[in-house]
């Protein structure tokens, strides 16, 4: 069994490739071409958790795990927040064939299915963007979207403006036709944005669907359990809404669990998985002036595809 570390995935997985990666994943998985059990996660001390996602693909055939710590204190001490370990197995033999680091394998497929799902539902001229959340995917998520799309200013949310700030310090010199901001005031911040992304550990709301413009495009991307919630009901009600697996957000995205169980919304607000507009069989964007939503809990065929390229590329 090889052992393949965060560098080796930066190394062997570009955000374009990634990118393309896990937008034909989606596919197959709205094909039927996945199992996937939904995430299982253990509290361990009130605070910290452990998280399982087992996941098995078709045509071709691939099957492994991501075992993942979920620790909200880790960035203080310099640290992911998600840090665990993709084991790939042999599918003649059932033998480990790989062991990966899991945090780099999440950063770089987390943000890679935002920027396809932005590629896809964001304005064509959308060039301003507001990520909520200053840790490492919010840094990842400037690198993919800017990938699909043309920005020419970006503004960071956190709690601490100066967390916002040193962040942008760091990128800048990455990004020299972008102008940046920092702002511990949501609702201004993203009052002209064309695109929103939430990538927090938070367990409240932390973006309201009255401070959204029309046309905006917004990822939700950071609650993957359903005792955190990101986003409001109005901003559910109020877009055009899709989600990466419906089995995972019907039963682990908080607001849309809630909104159905009050009936302010009934399933078919769901317009359907992400996959399925990739592949031409579900409606985009209607209009300039739509909201759109992608809702993202993450899922273990992205981390499968995307560990299963970097484990080919390393032993190439």
């Amino acid at each position: 069994m090889i052992q393949i570390s965060a560098d080796e995935i930066n190394k062997h997985l570009p955000m374009d490739k990634a990118i393309k990666i896990v937008r034909d994943v989606m596919i197959r998985v709205s094909d039927g071409k996945a199992e996937l059990p939904l995430r299982t996660v253990m509290d361990i001390d009130g605070t910290n958790k452990l998280g399982v996602m087992p996941g098995a693909l078709k045509d071709p055939s691939l099957y492994g795990v991501k075992v993942l710590s979920l620790f909200p204190g880790n960035p203080a001490k310099g640290l992911s927040s998600h840090i665990g370990a993709v084991l790939m197995f042999d599918t003649e033999t059932g033998k480990p064939a790989a062991f990966l680091d899991a945090d780099a394998i999440t950063a770089i497929r987390t943000a890679a299915a935002t920027a396809a799902a932005t590629n896809a539902l964001a304005r064509k001229d959308a060039s301003s963007l507001t990520i909520i959340g200053t840790g490492e995917q919010a840094e990842t998520h400037l690198k993919a979207i800017n990938e699909v799309r043309a920005l020419r200013s970006v503004t960071f949310v956190g709690r601490s403006k100066e967390k916002a700030e040193k962040l942008i310090r760091h990128l800048e010199g990455d990004y020299p036709d972008i102008r940046f901001s920092a702002s511990d005031h949501t609702q201004s911040a993203v009052a002209d944005a064309d695109i929103v992304c939430t990538v927090t550990s938070s367990a409240t709301i932390v973006l309201q669907g009255s401070w959204i413009k029309p046309g905006t495009h917004v990822n939700a991307v950071g609650a993957s359990v359903p005792v955190m919630q990101e986003i409001d009901e109005e901003l559910v009600l109020k877009s055009r809404l899709y989600v990466d697996y419906k089995p995972s957000a019907l039963a682990q995205a908080k607001e849309i669990i809630t909104a159905l169980e009050t009936g302010a919304m009934n399933e078919s607000h769901i317009l359907g998985e992400i996959g399925s507009l990739y592949k031409g069989g579900l409606a985009g964007r209607d209009s300039d002036e739509e909201i759109t939503l992608y809702r993202s809990l993450g899922i273990a065929a992205q981390d499968l595809t995307c560990a299963d390229f970097v484990m080919k590329s390393v032993q190439s």
